[in-house]
């Protein structure tokens, strides 16, 4: 291996690690139900205003 194919080598392997380490710090994790998403509100009929579940 010469030194060109070294230095290649060790500057993809630098930009990789840079990469991998951007985006395990950038990404977020996501509140579940948030904004409503987790519960449907039955808005019609009988249990009007009442969560609705997937029990039968």
């Amino acid at each position: 291996m010469n030194t060109f194919e070294f230095k290649n080598l060790v500057k993809n392997l630098k930009n990789s690690l840079k990469q991998k380490t951007f985006f395990k710090d950038l990404r977020k994790e996501v509140e579940t139900g948030a904004n409503g998403t987790q519960d449907y509100v039955v808005k019609k009929g009988i249990n009007k205003d009442t969560i609705a579940t997937t029990r039968q």
